[in-house]
């Protein structure tokens, strides 16, 4: 991959300091994007891939050349609650917004108000650039006891890690874990049965709700922070789910232009 490179938003993070450092040990350049001019430098260059935002991925895509893989709004509320482990459905902000109990709300895939537990509709922020018709999931609040981030390429999990114990940051390698067998089961049979509406390059979080497994949500790998998992090898997922729109699959062209549909670039 000597002419292939990694290009990054300008806004440090640990996990980008971490990809970054891991393309080049494999021989990547690495090239920092301009907050003013974004990828224009790099226009007509080959081989891109990108790590970072969704505001900003919508402004570089083009320039970059690069496809920008990420699961269907719809993917978590199409699955069986046997998997979800709760009841999750599909809405509209303004009908969040009428909500008169406690609920867990969030944007399907951007991160266009905090994922949280809102005590009633009032609770969800009031901004102007949220419409009422901006669309959300409403899903019935639990508990879990602990959360793992699985990086997943071509059905496979290639690397991952605890982020969470009870709602706190509790970052460990999956590697050697007490539930690493019981995590990468689940993944296996949840993959088996509901891969394929997935893009090839993804990130799946998964979690314990008294003591059974669950899905928590999936998310694109090129915006996802890798906590404890393997950074070499989370990198080769970040690869696929953001690289040259060229070689795109087709299983992944659908995952594709829902992105350019939802975050036109600006």
């Amino acid at each position: 991959m000597a002419s292939h490179f990694l290009a990054v938003t300008p806004h440090a993070t640990p996990t980008r300091e971490l990809l970054q450092a891991a393309a080049r040990r494999r021989g990547l350049a690495v090239e920092e994007l301009s907050v003013r001019d974004g990828a224009a430098s790099l226009r007509g260059r080959t081989g891109g891939h990108y790590y970072g935002g969704p505001a900003f991925a919508a402004r570089v895509a083009g320039d970059l050349g690069v496809a920008l893989l990420e699961p269907a709004d719809s993917w978590l509320t199409d699955l069986p609650r046997a998997v979800t482990g709760r009841a999750i459905t599909a809405a509209t902000l303004a009908e969040a917004r009428a909500l008169a109990a406690p609920a867990f709300v969030k944007p399907p895939a951007d991160k266009s108000f905090p994922a949280a537990v809102y005590a009633d509709g009032g609770a969800l922020p009031d901004d102007p650039a949220l419409p009422p018709g901006t669309p959300v999931q409403i899903g019935e609040v639990v508990t879990w006891a602990a959360e793992f981030r699985l990086f997943v390429l071509d059905g496979e999990v290639r690397t991952g890690s605890q982020y969470a114990s009870y709602g706190r940051l509790d970052a460990r390698p999956l590697a050697g874990h007490r539930h690493e067998a019981g995590a990468l089961d689940f993944a296996a049979r949840l993959l088996a049965d509901h891969g394929e509406s997935l893009p090839s390059g993804v990130v799946l979080d998964i979690g314990l709700i008294g003591g059974r497994w669950a899905v928590v949500e999936a998310n694109m790998a090129w915006f996802s922070s890798c906590y404890a998992a393997d950074p070499d090898a989370a990198l080769d997922v970040v690869l696929r789910s953001a690289g040259p729109a060229a070689r795109l699959g087709e299983r992944d062209r659908e995952r594709d232009r829902a992105f350019r549909r939802r975050t036109p670039a600006a």
